[in-house]
């Protein structure tokens, strides 16, 4: 389900529950009644975001043991917002993305592969401070992925844009294009 759709269900809950209790809002103009339910949703959503966060625990420390071979670095991890079944970690040297919560499946992409790296944020995943990086490659496997509904996706946008550079420089790699 999409984190618009999200918003909206549980925005017509919040206003459902108001209703039910009976609460008197009619003090309030309609501009402000409908900026009140967005914030308190933004809120809940953040709240069980974070929520999500502690029920599964840090996994840096897992994530750095199996790395622990000095070669590759983690550059950022995380996992898409809501999200308990998918992870994503960027390294020095590839993009891994597991997936699953009793049985897992993992996509690499090496940086190297890369050809464009961009971003994109809806309304309401602004409001979120989330949004989607949008990856091409030339990877036969998975040629376009997109890391979805990642916190603070500029960060991570620059993060990898940097990433992809230096290990084309590193391994000598460039990519030339025809007109």
């Amino acid at each position: 389900m999409s984190i618009e759709k999200i918003e909206a269900r549980m925005n017509a809950d919040i206003w459902k529950a108001i209703a039910q209790k009976e609460l008197d809002l009619s003090c309030l103009d309609k501009e402000t009644q409908t900026a009140l339910i967005e914030t308190v949703t933004t809120a809940a959503l953040r709240g069980l975001d974070q929520g999500i966060d502690e029920t599964i625990g840090n996994s840096r420390s897992a994530a750095a043991a199996l790395l622990d071979d000095d070669k590759e670095d983690i550059l950022w991890e995380g996992r898409p917002f809501l999200s308990m079944t998918r992870y994503y970690i960027i390294t020095d040297e590839r993009i891994r993305i597991t997936e699953g919560l009793l049985g897992k499946t993992y996509e690499n992409v090496e940086l190297v592969r890369i050809q464009d790296v961009d971003y994109s944020q809806t309304m309401s995943e602004r409001l979120l401070k989330i949004g989607d990086i949008n990856i091409r490659s030339h990877d036969t496997s998975h040629p376009s992925i997109v890391l979805e509904n990642v916190k603070s996706p500029t960060d991570v946008y620059e993060i990898l844009r940097r990433a992809v550079l230096a290990a084309r420089k590193k391994h000598n790699f460039s990519y030339r294009e025809e007109m």
